[in-house]
């Protein structure tokens, strides 16, 4: 089965840290904006990220390489989303990937009040 990545994007130089490399943290953020675009979807509304667990930086990746960061549900509550991001980066001239960062995020739905609200399917159950 052939995975499709929730974001593909270049790591830039404005994406380095002060010695050079890919910044963790911008790696994070790519996880998080594909997590939420996945709770966001799979909740049919307003999802927020609660929590970040077990985050990994197996690899390293340079600037120019293209980043992939795959989403997997790993668990549904009534009310929230335990999501597993792999950020994998492909190097810039060639087809060789390498895993650089890994974790799972946990995201609750939330009404238009801001308040937690069951996800379509869950209205019973554990949240």
């Amino acid at each position: 089965m052939t995975r499709i990545p929730l974001i593909r994007v270049t790591a830039m130089p404005s994406d380095t840290n002060p010695y050079g490399g890919v910044f963790g943290g911008w790696l994070m953020g790519q996880m998080g904006l594909a997590c939420g675009s996945f709770a966001s979807r799979h909740s049919r509304g307003k999802a927020i990220l609660v929590a970040a667990d077990g985050v990994k930086f197996p690899g390293a990746m340079a600037v120019g390489d293209e980043l992939s960061v795959y989403v997997e549900l790993l668990k549904q509550g009534r009310t929230s989303l335990k999501l597993k991001a792999e950020a994998v980066a492909r190097e810039r001239d060639g087809d060789d990937e390498k895993l650089v960062a890994e974790g799972e995020f946990t995201f609750v739905a939330l009404d238009t009040n801001d308040k937690p609200r069951a996800i379509a399917g869950q209205e019973h159950g554990n949240g």
